[in-house]
C-alpha cells in the first residue's frame, strides 16, 4: 500500500517519542516530518506541501530518504512514484505508476520505459534526518504524519527490529574503503557536477564546536540536530540527503570526501 497520508500538527503529536528519527522537508512555508517507523513500513510517500507535488522514497537498506519533485519533470503526465520491491546494489528501485517506467531511486533518472526514452530525470529537494524533538523545535509549525498513517493502521516503533545492525544484508558490490560501509554521510552534487560527501557525525561535531564544514562550493549547516547544505557564495539551499556511505559512493563513485 502506498498512501497519501493524513498529516497532523506537531502540537497534537503525543505518540511519537522526541528521540526517534524523522525525515524533515521544507517547501515554501510548510515543514513536514515523516516518522522513521512509518517510512520503514511503506517506503514511499506522495504529498503536496507548499503547492508542489513530491514523491519521497525511503530505502531501509541504504538508510536514504529522498524527495523528488514530480510536477516539473517534463513528462507528459505527472509521475506517480511507487516502490517495485526490487533493489539495485542494495538500493530500493522505484517506478512510475502512470507509464510503468523504472527509475534509479538514488539519482532520480528514468532507466526504462517511456520516461527513459524522454530523458526524464527528477529534480531532488533536501531531506534532513533529525530527531523529532529537535526538528519540531527548529520548525515550530511543522506537521507530522498521523499515528495511523491516515489509513487507520497501527505501526510498531521499530518494525525492522535491528535488521541491519550487523551490516548490509544484501550484496553491495565493491565498497569504498575510505569510510565504513554504514557510516552516514550527507551527499550533495556540486555546481560543476562533482559529487561531494560529508561524514554526518564529524560534520555535526565540527559545527557544534563553532567550526565550518565546506567542500566543493558547498557548506553544511545544522537544522534540528540534522544537517542541510547551502551554496558557499549565495547561501541558497542545495539539494541533499543522508545515506549510508556504501550507497552514496556506489552511485557516485567519483565522490570527493570531506576530511577534517
Amino acid at each position: 500500500m502506498h498512501p497519501v497520508p493524513r498529516r497532523s500538527g506537531h502540537h497534537r503529536c503525543t505518540w511519537y517519542p522526541d528521540d526517534r528519527i524523522v525525515f524533515g522537508l521544507v517547501e515554501g512555508d510548510e515543514a513536514l516530518a515523516f516518522p522513521n517507523n512509518i517510512a520503514e513500513t511503506h517506503e514511499m510517500f506522495n504529498f503536496t506541501p507548499g503547492g508542489r507535488r513530491f514523491g519521497l522514497p525511503y530505502c531501509t537498506l541504504c538508510g536514504s530518504a529522498q524527495a523528488y519533485y514530480t510536477d516539473n519533470s517534463g513528462a507528459a503526465a505527472q509521475p506517480v512514484l511507487r516502490t517495485t520491491g526490487l533493489s539495485s546494489r542494495s538500493n530500493k528501485v522505484m517506478y512510475d505508476l502512470v507509464t510503468q517506467s523504472v527509475f534509479d531511486t538514488f539519482t532520480g533518472a528514468a532507466v526504462s520505459g517511456p520516461l527513459q526514452d524522454a530523458g526524464i530525470v527528477l529534480e531532488e529537494s533536501t531531506v534532513v534526518r533529525s530527531t523529532w524533538g529537535e526538528w519540531k523545535t527548529a520548525h515550530p509549525n511543522t506537521q507530522i504524519i498521523a499515528e495511523d498513517g491516515g489509513i487507520g493502521r497501527s505501526y510498531e516503533l521499530d518494525p525492522l527490529g535491528g535488521r541491519d545492525d550487523n551490516g548490509p544484508i544484501f550484496p553491495i558490490g565493491d565498497a569504498d574503503a575510505r569510510l565504513d560501509a554504514q557510516e552516514l554521510v550527507v551527499g550533495v552534487i556540486a555546481d560543476d557536477g562533482t559529487p561531494v560527501a560529508f561524514p554526518s557525525g564529524q560534520a555535526s561535531a565540527i559545527i557544534a564546536a563553532g567550526g565550518v564544514v565546506k567542500l566543493g562550493g558547498v557548506r553544511l549547516e545544522s537544522v534540528g540536530d540534522g544537517l542541510r547544505a547551502v551554496d558557499v557564495v549565495t547561501g541558497d539551499e542545495r539539494a541533499a540527503h543522508e545515506a549510508f556511505w556504501f550507497a552514496w559512493s556506489q552511485f557516485h563513485p567519483d565522490t570527493e570526501l570531506f576530511i577534517p
